[in-house]
């Protein structure tokens, strides 16, 4: 357990990210596939069957023993808003009502965002674009780790740890990495958010503001759900940067583990990615993918070749049309 992991660097790389050469070809040799950049018209009703869901496990936790409460919490809590999250991911997307109801989308994002517990909606948009358009981006993309991260999580213990503490990560990278300011939408996010807390609060005491609390962390930490964090970027095979997942997952995660397609086609939304695939296999099914997110995060602590290091990196050039 306490050997160094192999790497000491990233994967430095001098070319463009091949999602955008691929988007191109598959453009003009498959027309079909601008038809499935449609809204999902579905996305709007799963969110809000995903937030009464725990608004219910809230109200049903009170009576609960703090052990059994955490039990719940990652159990079905922690699938519950790692599902949320990644609801938020694609209306990030504008998955729901498409690029012409912008506001309609960020506003459904903060009603996603209820049951997490803590502002992510508005913030997630803002850096999300940024991972699209500089994929691997030196200081750009704040979804590659820190060289903190990379030198300090070298051994299986350490990595393990990373990974229960990856909520926290995720959200103090980006302060770290890539400062930006603080928007009107965040701003909203947040006081929607600690009014929603403090209500809930009010009427139903500690126990269930714990129970969401506790289900965002467990959910979004050591959890089989969270192997698609390291499934989709980390280099399990030199050469490969972005890894799909076509396993049952992908029924409760709006489709994430279809993650070349998603990086292929951002404005398709989640439930159209098996049709890219099943439209274009050629470009596919001859690629290297993960078949179980479990075996993802074994794989990411015990292997060697593998921790916060193994990510493709690139300079990029800021773009001058900043969103």
């Amino acid at each position: 357990m306490g050997n160094r992991a192999g790497r000491t660097d990233f994967e430095w790389v001098y070319t463009d990210q091949p999602h955008t050469q691929r988007r191109k070809e598959m453009l003009a040799k498959y027309p079909a596939i601008k038809a499935l950049m449609r809204p999902d018209p579905r996305l709007k009703w799963a969110v809000l069957g995903l937030v009464l869901a725990q608004l219910l496990a809230c109200r049903l936790v009170r009576g609960l023993a703090w052990r059994w409460l955490l039990f719940w919490a990652y159990a079905f809590g922690g699938c519950v808003n790692h599902s949320l999250t990644l609801a938020i991911h694609d209306l990030s997307h504008n998955a729901a009502f498409g690029p012409g109801r912008a506001a309609h989308n960020r506003w459904l994002a903060v009603f996603a965002n209820l049951p997490v517990g803590v502002p992510y909606a508005a913030s997630f948009k803002k850096y999300h674009v940024d991972h699209h358009r500089y994929l691997g981006g030196d200081g750009l993309d704040v979804d590659v780790p820190t060289r903190l991260e990379g030198w300090l999580f070298c051994t299986p213990a350490r990595k393990l740890l990373w990974l229960v503490l990856q909520p926290f990560f995720y959200s103090l990278r980006p302060l770290c990495v890539h400062p930006r300011a603080v928007t009107r939408m965040e701003v909203l996010n947040a006081l929607v958010q600690l009014a929603a807390d403090a209500a809930l609060f009010a009427l139903w005491g500690l126990k269930p503001v714990v129970y969401l609390l506790a289900s965002s962390l467990l959910g979004l930490g050591l959890h089989p759900i969270s192997g698609h964090f390291v499934a989709e970027h980390y280099m399990f095979l030199k050469g490969h940067e972005t890894y799909s997942y076509y396993g049952p997952l992908n029924c409760i995660t709006f489709n994430v583990g279809y993650h070349v397609e998603h990086h292929d086609f951002p404005s398709i939304p989640g439930c159209n990615l098996p049709l890219v695939r099943k439209i274009a296999p050629e470009y596919y099914d001859h690629l290297p993918q993960h078949h179980s997110w479990v075996k993802v995060l074994w794989d990411f602590v015990f292997e060697d070749s593998l921790g916060p290091y193994a990510r493709v990196k690139r300079v990029c050039k800021l773009a001058e049309d900043r969103l």
